[in-house]
């Protein structure tokens, strides 16, 4: 598994204000609409929900929600640069900028945990989160994250 079998780069967007967490779950649903025709009402459900079991900031400004969904068929993920940080309840109470949402089907069981890894893995590297942080152009934010996944794997 590797970055370009889950995020396409339509997936990447770089957001100049969102509010909130909540704000963002919901932008996170609808990017996963517009890009995978995922139900954007059901995605942010299922994110919500699953934040309610424990936060998923997982601290130096990283956030992962993730949730299982009906009618989806593989993982596929978001991500989003924001440009103004968030507070996403991160381990660290460090405020958020960079989520990297997934959506597994509802059975998808190891190939979920795989992709968690696999982007958990990949946005751990303090210099490659500071390359997406300094280029706020989804195209480079893609090929940045997909140049990096292929350098872990060497």
């Amino acid at each position: 598994m590797d970055i370009p079998m889950i995020l396409r780069p339509g997936a990447v967007r770089v957001l100049g204000a969102t509010s909130s967490k909540k704000r963002l779950m919901h932008e996170l649903g609808d990017i996963a609409h517009a890009v995978y025709g995922v139900d954007a009402q059901a995605a942010v459900e299922a994110l919500q929900e699953r934040e309610s079991l424990g936060p998923t900031g997982v601290g130096h400004g990283v956030a992962l929600p993730h949730a299982r969904l009906h009618d989806i068929d593989r993982v596929v993920g978001v991500l989003i640069l924001l440009e103004k940080p968030i507070n996403f309840d991160a381990v660290d109470r460090q405020p958020v900028d960079l989520a990297f949402a997934l959506f597994a089907p509802k059975d998808a069981g190891v190939e979920h945990l795989k992709a968690l890894a696999l982007v958990s893995r990949t946005l751990r590297d303090a210099q490659l989160c500071a390359k997406l942080r300094a280029n706020p152009d989804p195209v480079t934010l893609y090929t940045i994250l997909t140049e990096a996944q292929s350098m872990l794997a060497a």
